[in-house]
């Protein structure tokens, strides 16, 4: 299991901007593909946005297409989500999760690393 750290999160306007940071200090994080999942309250974890180990290959969820951006520094170890135009709907704990694979995931039962979760709050 991969030691994974989110962080960006915070207090948002409706409209704001945040970049949220995926790090693996201790892995090379290089050789999987990470997802962004969120979860609000009341509601089960959703995928969000995937880059393959390349970053050749991405995909977004319908709800945040043309919003969010997902890219990755892998000299860096890190997985980034720039996420634009927030609304009070995207609201939610962020989470990122690794799985060594070719291939972009967001099916949660396919992720064993985890990271605990970076709050995002939109509201005016």
């Amino acid at each position: 299991q991969l030691q994974l750290v989110e962080s960006g999160g915070g207090l948002v306007q409706p409209g704001g901007s945040l970049r949220l940071a995926c790090t693996a200090p201790d892995n090379w994080l290089g050789d999987y593909t990470v997802t962004w999942f969120r979860q609000a309250p009341g509601k089960e974890r959703e995928g969000v946005s995937c880059i393959t180990k390349s970053g050749q290959i991405t995909d977004y969820a319908e709800p945040v297409k043309g919003r969010f951006t997902i890219s990755r520094d892998n000299a860096k170890k890190t997985v980034y989500l720039q996420i634009d135009s927030l609304k009070p709907e995207d609201t939610a704990i962020y989470y990122c999760a690794a799985v060594f694979s070719y291939y972009c995931s967001n099916y949660i039962h396919d992720f064993q690393s985890w990271g605990l979760g970076t709050q995002v709050t939109v509201s005016s």
